[in-house]
């Protein structure tokens, strides 16, 4: 079966996230290793629909390990999501000779990659997203950085915060999962921990909470708001004319995404890429890239698609305990 490949292509697609140019590295260099023609495929999905594709060798991987980013770039395909744009970049994967395929991105990312190993090119996903939300795996290639950077950037604003005896609203990525937000909670001692999967949306309880807190002797307050909750500027002013006590929000916004990756999103990444590189040889397609239980392994693109993620009850419970 590994001499069927020939050559592999590799796209990053989606958000893009720190750590994706360790994995785009351990692609290309693997690949060339074990004699395999390895090409980029430029803006993901798009640029495979235009044919933005380029032959890349071990020079074209040099110095980008701690770079950030990615350096295919990336960009959302609408196109990609119809049968229609399905089948054409399945068609230019066969006219460019790629018969082998690594998809570095999110859920979305994957589902493309599915219908193209339907459409006869082997295609293995790698998971590349800060928001840790891909359910059969347990580590995503950025979410060690980003929520590095979150934690320092709201260590700044606690200082401030403390300074001024405010209430500050810090809102952190994560589109729909709360990961970022309950790791930042913890890491970064936050008084309340707002999760999209625990949200009650009641925000007497928050209020409640500030003025006991008050009372206690407490002068400042720090709240975490996961981005599927949003609106902390319209909440910022509705909990500063129900307490008295001057609240400000921040919302960190794409700084998240950027900066050189951490030693985790670089090693990891790195095995990862590898990884999806040896199983495409192997003969292996539609599968996804993943670590669970202190291993690397993988899973039908349609298992990892089926299962569904949620927040750890223990984790949120000491969360809570903690903020007190």
């Amino acid at each position: 079966m590994a001499n069927q490949i020939s050559t592999i292509g590799v796209l990053t697609s989606g958000g893009d996230a720190p750590g994706m140019n360790a994995a785009i590295r351990a692609v290309v260099r693997s690949a060339l290793i074990k004699e395999k023609k390895v090409k980029g495929i430029m803006r993901g999905y798009q640029g495979m629909l235009e044919e933005e594709i380029v032959d890349m060798d071990a020079h074209s991987v040099s110095d980008i390990i701690q770079r950030g980013g990615t350096i295919l770039g990336t960009a959302r395909c609408t196109d990609f999501t119809t049968p229609e744009g399905q089948k054409r970049g399945a068609d230019i994967c066969k006219k460019h000779g790629i018969d082998g395929l690594v998809v570095i991105g999110g859920d979305g990312s994957f589902r493309g990659a599915q219908k193209l190993a339907h459409l006869g090119i082997n295609t293995i996903g790698v998971p590349g997203t800060i928001d840790l939300d891909i359910a059969c795996t347990e580590y995503t290639i950025g979410f060690d950085t980003a929520v590095n950077t979150a934690m320092d950037a709201i260590d700044k604003v606690r200082d401030t915060s403390t300074s001024h005896e405010r209430c500050s609203i810090i809102e952190v990525m994560g589109r729909h999962a709360g990961y970022i937000a309950l790791w930042c909670g913890i890491a970064n001692g936050a008084e309340d921990i707002l999760l999209p999967e625990r949200y009650d949306h009641d925000e007497q309880r928050l209020i409640n909470h500030i003025i006991d807190s008050r009372r206690k002797g407490k002068k400042h307050h720090i709240i975490i708001n996961a981005e599927g909750i949003g609106h902390s500027t319209s909440m910022a002013k509705r909990i500063e004319a129900a307490t008295g006590m001057e609240t400000r929000a921040t919302i960190l916004g794409h700084m998240q995404r950027g900066g050189s990756p951490t030693c985790k999103d670089r090693v990891y990444a790195s095995i990862m890429g590898a990884y999806a590189v040896d199983l495409l040889c192997e003969g292996k397609s539609n599968r996804v890239v993943a670590y669970k239980d202190g291993e690397y392994v993988d899973f039908e693109i349609d298992e990892a698609l089926a299962m569904k993620k949620d927040i750890s009850d223990y984790q949120y419970n000491v969360s809570k305990l903690l903020s007190r």
